[in-house]
């Protein structure tokens, strides 16, 4: 019956086919197809290959430090050295919210970002995740986006591999997917202000699965991108994955606009609709798949309510507990959550919860 009603939408009909999807397909997709004859589509894909199970994590988010050297305008969470809410953790404070989150949480991830701090070196990093894993040695360290990697290379003058390899011997185990944003620098250059380019985040990240270290990919989405910079972003990470295998997701982030400079200046006066959104995580899943499977839904930017429904969009994993997050909270997005709340998430709309690791090893089921 789907096949029968997808007659004039060829796109819809290579992705139920399992062919994979062009760069015309996916503007295609984005600018003309029904959003529910596209959600249907890319929930049977999902369904196919990922069957019934939504997973999540346990995960701890440590924000080291607020201060940074790079002045993005869709960034709510920065500030710079002399601001009186500046802060960096010393490693003893990192170690004692370490604590909390694997003593009391019960977290099996310390998901570890800051901004860009102009005067710490290298062996700051090294510290604090070998101080974690020498209390910790199970504890999956994910620090650091290949963003920050960047920057650390650059302020240091060591290479990328150089800061990977030092990292990967104190205990480092794999990246999250900040600092991607969008790699098109017709919009990247007008929300980024002092980071990496598109390009270099992911050679960054090829040098990182190189050398083993597995890492989430993400997207910003929701500024002032146009369909043909998703489709591009997409399409890179589909071919960088293809070579190196070493993304373990696909996290689209909805951008949040509160106490941003782009919502200061008038540059974007609201958030993109909900409907564009389960557009955007229906395309990446159609448009990614048989390559990288796990499409995640990211609850504390799009709200649990519409989380649950992008999962009927595509969407198969719920990220993770997400506790103590700063970034988004800056910017105005309720963070709070427990297992127990994401398992009833998930159990409402009549999936099958399951609590996984960093590399998508289901540790138990609900």
């Amino acid at each position: 019956m789907l096949k029968s009603i997808l007659g004039e939408t060829p796109s819809l009909e290579k992705a139920l086919a399992g062919e994979e999807l062009s760069y015309q397909d996916g503007v295609q997709l984005l600018k003309e197809e029904n959003l529910f004859l596209l959600g249907l589509v890319a929930d049977k894909v999902r369904k196919n290959l990922k069957g019934g199970t939504v997973t999540f994590v346990s995960s701890y988010y440590l924000n080291y430090t607020n201060v940074c050297a790079a002045s993005c305008p869709l960034c709510a969470f920065y500030r710079k050295g002399n601001e009186p809410d500046a802060y960096t953790l010393t490693t003893e404070q990192v170690l004692a919210r370490a604590r909390i989150a694997i003593k009391q949480m019960g977290s099996t991830e310390l998901h570890i970002v800051g901004g860009f701090h102009p005067k710490l070196d290298l062996h700051y990093y090294e510290g604090i995740i070998k101080a974690i894993k020498a209390e910790f040695p199970n504890v999956t360290i994910k620090a650091l986006t290949p963003a920050e990697i960047f920057f650390i290379a650059r302020l240091t003058r060591n290479s990328v591999k150089e800061v990977l390899l030092t990292l990967k011997a104190a205990g480092l185990d794999a990246l999250p997917g900040g600092g991607a944003e969008i790699f098109d620098p017709e919009s990247r250059d007008l929300i980024v202000r002092g980071k990496c380019s598109g390009e270099e985040w992911l050679d960054t990240a090829r040098q990182a699965h190189n050398l083993g270290l597995k890492s989430n990919c993400t997207m910003l989405f929701g500024h002032i991108e146009k369909p043909e910079h998703i489709v591009d972003h997409i399409l890179k990470v589909r071919e960088l994955h293809k070579k190196t295998k070493g993304f373990t997701t696909f996290i689209p982030l909805k951008f949040s606009l509160d106490n941003t400079e782009l919502e200061k200046q008038g540059v974007i006066i609201r958030e993109s609709p909900s409907i564009y959104d389960l557009r955007i995580i229906a395309v990446s899943r159609l448009m990614l798949a048989n390559v990288l499977n796990n499409i995640s839904v990211y609850w504390v930017a799009l709200g649990k309510k519409l989380a649950q429904v992008a999962l009927s969009y595509g969407g198969n994993d719920m990220v993770g507990t997400a506790f103590s997050e700063e970034i988004f909270k800056a910017a105005g997005k309720t963070t709070g959550t427990s297992t127990q709340e994401l398992v009833s998430l998930i159990s409402e709309i009549r999936r099958e919860p399951a609590q996984r690791d960093t590399f998508f090893n289901i540790i138990r089921k609900f």
